[in-house]
């Protein structure tokens, strides 16, 4: 079965969503950044984009780890758009192929590059606003994560997902289709899930209900470490922890989305904040960012995590 590469570091890009539509100005249905492959000038500046990351990646001497512009690629978003099921897998094959072309100059710069699919939840990730058993959303996301499958996704990365029956039925789908999971929650202000359980109890209560189909790892994701660094309570179950993409600024997630302006923080003290975790959590190997963060950011979280690594080598 497929896995990351032992002792490597992966460098994840940033906020794509925020990027191209706050630095760029372009605009999106239902945050589907994945309709701007119809736009030959957008998909010109995503592919910029991602030659930033990538060059900041080959300099970091990290490994790549990159998603890119399928998550709302899954049926009900994608029907809100006028996709068919088949148009469906079509766009996600075409994600799929965006960063294969854009890594395809780094082959030889980066040890690893491994291209993920990005599975969003099926409702808003940032309110309880549908109610989804286990089973349901075993059922939802076959769709897209069989679609990962047929086209050679080395693995997928669930994101922003707040509750665990979603996040159970998740992780059985992937099991079932054979695509390797890394579960990300998103965490609030009060550093639990917006369903009401903290971090710890999600990843145990996942673990435990999904048995032998539980996912590859956790992580979090689209949270400022102000709002999860309380929810990392040391134990067993934190080193399933392996995958941070922190947001540049502590501010709600809603908020951030209506500024109509790139919201970056402090990117020197979010990279200390990723260093002193790193020198804290050895069994986290995917770093990144999420809204608001993409090169600049992503170079300082590097730097700092290869330094916080060499120094407990």
């Amino acid at each position: 079965m497929f896995d990351l590469a032992p002792d490597t570091i992966y460098l994840t890009e940033g906020g794509t969503e925020t990027e191209i539509m706050f630095r760029h100005g372009f605009e999106f249905p239902h945050f589907a950044v994945f309709e701007l492959l119809k736009d030959r000038r957008a998909t010109e500046l995503l592919h910029d984009m991602f030659r930033r990351y990538l060059d900041a990646v080959a300099d970091s001497g990290c490994a790549a780890l990159m998603s890119g512009l399928d998550y709302r690629a899954s049926p009900d978003w994608a029907g809100l758009l006028g996709y068919s099921d088949a148009g469906l897998a079509e766009i996600q094959a075409q994600c799929l192929d965006f960063l294969r072309d854009v890594a395809a100059p780094y082959r030889d710069q980066i040890p690893d590059i491994v291209i993920a699919g990005i599975i969003g939840p099926r409702g808003d990730a940032y309110a309880l606003n549908r109610t989804i058993s286990a089973d349901e959303a075993q059922e939802y996301h076959a769709v897209q994560l069989a679609n990962l499958k047929r086209f050679g996704a080395d693995m997928a990365w669930g994101a922003t997902f707040n509750n665990v029956p979603e996040a159970v039925g998740l992780a059985r789908a992937a099991a079932d289709v054979g695509v390797p999971l890394n579960l990300s929650f998103t965490l609030t202000s009060d550093h639990i899930l917006r369903s009401g359980v903290t971090l710890k109890e999600a990843v145990l209560a996942v673990d435990e209900e999904a048995g032998a189909a539980r996912p590859h790892s956790y992580g979090i994701n689209c949270s400022h470490p102000l709002e999860y660094a309380p929810a990392l309570e040391p134990g067993d179950w934190f080193n399933r922890v392996q995958n941070i993409r922190p947001n540049a600024a502590m501010m709600d997630k809603m908020a951030l989305c209506k500024l109509n302006h790139l919201e970056e923080g402090d990117p020197e003290e979010l990279a200390r904040l990723m260093g002193d975790l790193a020198r804290e959590a050895p069994q986290i190997s995917m770093w990144g960012g999420c809204c608001g963060s993409w090169d600049r950011h992503l170079r300082l979280i590097a730097k700092a995590v290869m330094a916080a690594r060499s120094a407990s080598a």
